[in-house]
């Protein structure tokens, strides 16, 4: 967390106040420290933010556009402050609540000042000052290790929020000024890595040659996770229903639906009428468990009056599982978009086996109130506009 919060404070009220000498008086400082904060700012963003005049300083383009994002970036941190202890507010600082979050995140003093690259003492000290300004625990010791009490999780949630804002904010400024600083964060499921991705990113590319992307992959509660913190910008793939909490926003682009494949010289293939009863025969390769495309597999089953079977691979790995197929007589239950691909490669095949009500919404999902830059927008758009080619 490189920004310093006291100068956004002074930026911001400059801003609004178009007076250097109000903005003083509103942050209890000198005019020569408010200048001072301002032109820090501008030079490190190597952006000019306001124009100088007799009438007074008036932020540019750029200047408004960063005042909206700072102001939503302090707006974050200055609820949890109001909710834990306003005091906060005037004395936190940013490194004291980066200390703060590596603890909450790693659970250790010691792996916490490891992470940042900092002394122990130092970040134990970070920690304890915010205690003492907050007049409350922000931490327990259990005997898993440390953990952070409601007030740390709170505060600690809302700096990762802000953080993430202010990196929103630096990367709005370098687009608007034509360069591509940051990174964008996707969390992708397994039909938007295999499906999806591939042909969006290389249009993305076209607009964006050299900005870089990471595209993770995990179980869909990791990622959730990652999308609330800030760390990461959206998730696309397989929606839920309903939605598991209610900060976020999920958007429907297309359905998908389910199919059953294997490889091309398993037992199956090519075979007709196919029962419910003959896929109980063999060992198959799904989901985990909790995802839509296993609760459809387990209702292709118990929905017959069946046994789901036991002989079960669960993975999210595409490659595992057209390799499993190749190999062995397992059967894949999978998104039919997913498998397209490898089915007119021959690579494995469809069993003609029909599976009724089992589409599901693909889309997007983002944080409650998230506003993407120009680069996101893009990525987002571009997404938004795939339609599959079935």
């Amino acid at each position: 967390m490189k920004h310093n919060i006291r100068h956004l404070r002074i930026f911001l009220a400059v801003s609004n106040l178009a007076s250097i000498s109000k903005a003083a008086r509103d942050c209890g400082l000198s005019q020569p420290a408010v200048t001072q904060a301002i032109n820090k700012i501008e030079a490190e963003l190597d952006a000019a933010l306001f124009d100088r005049t007799p009438q007074g300083v008036f932020a540019t383009a750029l200047g408004r556009l960063h005042a909206e994002r700072i102001g939503r970036a302090l707006s974050l941190i200055d609820e949890a402050f109001a909710s834990v202890a306003p005091r906060l507010r005037v004395t936190a600082t940013a490194s004291q609540l980066e200390a703060l979050i590596a603890v909450r995140e790693t659970g250790n003093f010691t792996l916490a000042a490891r992470r940042l690259g900092i002394a122990q003492p130092t970040v134990h000290r970070a920690v304890s000052q915010l205690e003492k300004e907050a007049v409350r625990p922000l931490f327990e010791r259990t005997s898993t290790g440390i953990v952070a009490t409601r007030a740390g999780q709170l505060l600690a949630s809302a700096a990762r929020l802000m953080d993430a804002e202010l990196m929103q904010a630096d990367m709005e400024i370098a687009e608007a000024l034509g360069r591509e600083t940051g990174r964008i964060v996707v969390g992708a499921m397994p039909l938007s890595r295999a499906y999806l991705l591939p042909k969006v990113i290389a249009r993305f590319r076209q607009a964006w040659p050299r900005l870089p992307l990471r595209i993770l992959d995990g179980p869909y509660d990791e990622m959730i996770s990652g999308l609330r913190n800030g760390e990461v910008d959206f998730l696309i793939g397989a929606l839920r229903d309903p939605a598991p909490i209610g900060d976020i926003e999920q958007t429907p682009l297309f359905d998908d639906t389910l199919a059953i494949v294997a490889g091309p010289a398993h037992p199956l293939v090519g075979r007709s009428s196919i029962g419910v009863g003959d896929l109980l025969d063999y060992p198959w390769a799904v989901a985990a468990a909790g995802t839509p495309t296993r609760k459809h597999f387990e209702d292709m089953f118990t929905g017959t009056g069946h046994t789901v079977p036991d002989r079960i691979v669960e993975t999210a790995s595409h490659i595992l599982i057209r390799e499993l197929l190749l190999n062995s007589d397992h059967l894949g239950c999978v998104s039919a978009l997913q498998a397209e691909a490898e089915i007119e490669a021959g690579r494995i095949a469809r069993i003609d086996f029909e599976l009724p009500d089992t589409a599901r919404a693909i889309g997007i999902t983002t944080r409650r109130g998230w506003k993407p830059t120009a680069s996101q927008a893009t990525l987002i758009d571009l997404v938004s506009n795939y339609r599959p080619s079935l």
